[in-house]
């Protein structure tokens, strides 16, 4: 074949998964087909290699939530095993989860109240596969539970019920767990799913939004303060791109760009200028059209705009976790420098981690674990650079974080 060939795999044969799986080309992780080589040659192209993504961990580790098979935390990222097919992770509370390429579920950490899916309540210091199932397409923990959508479109969740944060409908005593992920209704519609402290939230594919759980200082939205089993929708727009939820709050992006929160308005962590009125309905922060992503920590808020800058408000004298270089609250957005090369953001626990277009990772906020990821256990109240390489994506937790190379 031709010297321009990148790298990879060619094959006479497909094998299965038939179908790309990353980019243009492939039929499998670095394995391409003769008539797809064929193809690019004819064209002047190659299909895209499968750049290897790596799964690393650092920071809190007593239950195993680094999942290197210890229970000693890290200050530094340690990659956890040697596969190179990762392409999302999520950590919070004690417990990690993530996908790979090939749509498999994997989970580790704190399994209490069977919040790792595994049918039983056995604690996991390395990655383990829930069930067999290959149609895994977004995972997401919260609170002592988990949610996650497939490849068709349903809806799932496990763990903790005893709030209605499953979303089934029913809600047992603080002693009975769903400990194996569970259908919430029979809709093939949601598209992204969020999850907090005892709450949940989704979008549906009609730009619809739902939130189902504990609704303490009204935050599920649906202007009242009653806990709800199953989901309801949050008012009748059908404009919501994207959602959040943190603590005992959750925000979210419409698709004209405007930002939106709502729950508990304490240390200023909704953004609209005001630390005592809890809202149970979602307001609008400023009149902005360009939030592009919102993420929510424990107590603070983050957030990209279309310009690639990133901005930040809530509690921030707990280790400056907002990130404006102080340690004073914000109740309204701040940025976070002048750069504008921001690409996505994820705040977790008092911490939160983001990546540049560069490739780079970057993390602020509390440190007593080692978090940051920057091997040491100071607090740092501004972005700091960890490491060097090419990230892909980044999940900040409750004193722990997961992250994914691009290769």
């Amino acid at each position: 074949m031709s010297d321009r060939y990148p790298g990879g795999i060619i094959s006479a044969t497909a094998p299965e998964p038939v179908g790309p799986t990353d980019g243009e080309g492939g039929s499998a992780p670095g394995v391409w087909t003769m008539e797809q080589a064929s193809y690019y040659e004819g064209v002047g192209q190659w299909p895209k290699p499968i750049l290897p993504r790596e799964l690393y961990a650092w920071g809190a580790n007593s239950t195993g939530q680094v999942g290197d098979n210890s229970v000693v935390s890290k200050s530094s990222p340690i990659q956890i095993g040697s596969i190179t097919t990762w392409v999302q992770a999520d950590q919070d509370a004690g417990q990690s989860t993530a996908i790979k390429a090939d749509g498999t579920l994997w989970v580790w950490g704190n399994n209490e109240s069977g919040q790792l899916g595994l049918n039983e309540l056995t604690s996991k210091s390395s990655p383990v596969q829930v069930g067999l199932l290959t149609t895994w397409a977004q995972t997401e923990v919260g609170s002592i539970l988990q949610a996650a959508i497939k490849t068709d479109g349903t809806l799932w969740a496990w763990g903790l019920n005893n709030l209605g944060q499953v979303g089934i409908s029913t809600i047992q005593n603080p002693f009975v767990e769903v400990s194996s992920p569970i259908q919430i209704g029979s809709l093939t519609t949601w598209s992204q799913v969020t999850a907090g402290n005892d709450h949940c939230a989704a979008v549906k594919t009609d730009g619809t939004l739902w939130a189902w759980g504990l609704n303490s200082f009204g935050r599920l939205g649906d202007n009242t303060v009653v806990n709800k089993s199953s989901p309801v929708q949050v008012g009748a727009l059908t404009t919501w791109s994207q959602v959040s939820a943190g603590s005992n709050f959750t925000g979210a992006v419409k698709t004209d760009g405007t930002l939106w929160m709502w729950g508990l308005a304490s240390d200023g962590r909704l953004g609209d200028n005001n630390s005592a009125t809890h809202k149970s309905s979602p307001v609008q922060i400023g009149a902005l059209t360009n939030w592009s992503q919102v993420s929510l920590g424990s107590l603070h808020t983050t957030a990209i705009k279309t310009d690639g800058t990133l901005w930040a408000w809530g509690r921030n004298n707990f280790g400056g976790s907002v990130g404006d270089n102080t340690i004073i609250n914000r109740s309204s957005p701040v940025q976070i420098g002048a750069l504008t090369t921001w690409l996505q953001v994820n705040g977790g626990g008092y911490t939160s981690a983001a990546t540049k277009t560069d490739g780079t990772l970057w993390s602020w906020g509390y440190n007593a674990s080692g978090e940051l990821g920057q091997n040491d256990i100071i607090f740092r109240s501004s972005p700091t650079q960890i490491g060097t390489g090419s990230w892909l994506q980044a999940a900040a937790g409750n004193g722990t974080m997961v992250a994914i190379t691009k290769g």
